[in-house]
């Protein structure tokens, strides 16, 4: 097979790669078309990155994506062109598209754990598109795929390879799915909220190291995302998106400095919300000296004690890997401790999850972090509401209706979205749906785990709103697991800090968000971006200072 990637010729830097002109998208939504993306134009040219931000619903994966000639499935081009180095797109035939997808255009996916295979390696799917195209043999795919590994900071890169996508975490998968598309050295990579699932520490390295192949390989980039801190260190320009509209485009620098347009204006406010922090002795959960592993490896929590107290909110940080998401699956009974107990309301709960009775079940939610997987795309909205009305309260007919509609409300959705199909909302939008189906069973304690990270900013706030009204109404106890200080600002009493599987630091969230650090919870608190696109660069330097 004649290799495709390494045989064209070198392009120079600042040459127009990717013109769109009048994108027109539509989607089918109750058998009726309505635009998601209304006349946007876009240029791109050799080794720039745009980044696309505005909030949930504005059209930015679903241009993001059309400049790869594609639209979702119930989506279609009604206008518009896509010329990519002289290619129409939208005239080519599917045969020539399919020839450039993975190859020249690349897709790092919001959602990786919904990207992956579960039944292959996470190696064999590195070097899949890299093999199919011929750019390399096994062999030279394989020693590749770990020196992307690698640069991409990921652990024991010459064997995390071997791994199943299910025995790594969100962030860690997330960075695989990145290497994954660069093993071609594709003209233009198109990353969708490539970041999202990343701890703050862990973040830096990636931006760092996509910053940098993007820069050596003279690679154009979309670069999809709602954290303006994050699009600040990664784009030359930015495009602000909204009811499937352009609203304003500038140099990031400019746009940054004095952004034109009112709408603008709001998604540049710095989040205001903080609550005070509040404590009690009167504990909802206790996790005491707990021990986990998956299988017979290596142990994931290492005697870990944490308290909830009742009608607050414990946060949990810390990097990728560090036990977060596992802690939420020892609490629900998903994953059984290998030492220790898990008490609720002074009482130990079964271990396993099949050992618990239906009100245990009713009283403890979960809000996962991807709500591509979490929610069966082939229910309807009304359906993922209402089975947990039906099941733990009796629901059914005009009752079940009338609740579905009420919590339908309270996430800032209306009716109508009661027969849309997962596949036909955006990401922020699942989420809300998860927060719905969370609250159906008037749970006290819920654990979220990453639940905002998918929302823009306006959103994350609202939903942040919503969780402490709904925290003041009904006493309702949250362990909110998050990478995110600001939100861990906002909305948390007490905070615990976990590194390597196990608590490094914990207490009321003034005591550990104040001066002196210890030295952990310092990196965790010096990696959160700021709105200076010199910021990244300056943090990078002053750590490259220190090591020497």
């Amino acid at each position: 097979m004649a290799n495709e990637n390494m045989s064209r010729p070198a392009r120079a830097k600042g040459e127009i790669l990717l013109e769109m002109r009048g994108i027109m998208i539509e989607g089918e939504s109750d058998d009726v078309w309505h635009q998601i993306v209304k006349g946007v134009d876009l240029t791109l040219r050799r080794g720039e990155v745009l980044g696309l931000i505005g909030e949930s619903g504005a059209g930015k994966s679903t241009l993001g994506i059309a400049a790869m000639g594609f639209a979702r499935p119930g989506c279609r081009f009604n206008g518009g062109s896509v010329m990519f180095d002289g290619i129409d797109l939208l005239k080519a035939s599917e045969e020539e598209r399919r020839k450039l997808r993975g190859s020249r255009i690349s897709y790092v996916a919001q959602s990786a754990a919904a990207a992956f295979n579960p039944a292959h390696r996470l190696i064999d799917q590195t070097i899949e598109t890299e093999t199919q195209h011929g750019v390399r043999g096994v062999a030279e795919s394989i020693a590749d795929a770990q020196d992307l590994y690698g640069r991409l900071r990921l652990p024991n890169p010459t064997t995390i390879g071997m791994r199943y996508p299910h025995q790594v975490s969100g962030g860690q998968l997330q960075r695989v799915m990145t290497a994954m598309a660069m093993t071609c050295r594709p003209d233009l990579i198109i990353f969708d909220e490539p970041t999202t699932a990343l701890d703050v520490t862990t973040q830096v390295e990636v931006l760092a190291s996509i910053r940098s192949i993007v820069e050596e390989f003279n690679t154009a980039a979309i670069y999809i995302t709602h954290d303006l801190a994050v699009v600040a260190q990664m784009a030359h320009r930015i495009m602000v998106l909204r009811h499937g509209k352009l609203v304003e485009e500038a140099p990031t620098r400019d746009m940054l400095a004095e952004p034109k347009e009112v709408y603008t204006k709001s998604l540049w406010a710095v989040r205001k919300l903080a609550k005070q922090e509040s404590s009690t002795d009167d504990l909802i959960l206790q996790v005491d000296h707990i021990d986990a592993a998956y299988g017979n490896a290596v142990k994931i929590l290492d005697d870990v004690s944490v308290t909830v107290p009742r009608g607050r909110t414990v946060a949990v940080v810390g990097e990728s890997g560090s036990g977060k998401s596992t802690l939420a699956r020892v609490v629900t009974g998903l994953l059984p401790p290998s030492k220790g107990v898990v008490k609720f309301n002074g009482a130990a709960l079964p271990p396993a999850l099949p050992q618990r009775d239906k009100e245990s079940l009713r009283r403890i939610q979960m809000i996962y972090q991807s709500p591509d997987t979490a929610l069966n795309p082939r229910h309807r909205v009304y359906d993922i509401i209402g089975r947990p009305l039906t099941f733990y309260h009796g629901l059914r007919g005009k009752q079940l209706e009338l609740r579905i509609s009420e919590l339908l409300k309270m996430i800032e959705l209306d009716d109508s979205y009661m027969d849309r199909l997962p596949g036909e909302l955006s990401g922020g939008q699942k989420q809300r749906v998860c927060i719905a189906r969370a609250l159906a069973a008037k749970p006290d304690l819920i654990i979220c785990d990453e639940v905002t990270s998918a929302l823009d900013q306006i959103v994350q706030e609202e939903i942040l709103k919503l969780l402490l009204r709904l925290q003041a109404e009904f006493g309702i106890s949250y362990l909110f697991i998050t990478h995110d200080i600001a939100t861990v600002r906002a909305i948390a009493d007490e905070i615990v800090v976990m590194n390597q599987g196990k608590v490094v630091q914990q207490g009321l969230k003034t005591k550990v968000l104040s001066p002196p650090y210890p030295a952990y919870t310092e990196l965790l608190l010096s990696s959160v971006p700021e709105m200076d696109p010199d910021w990244l660069t300056n943090l990078l330097q002053k750590r490259q200072a220190k090591a020497k």
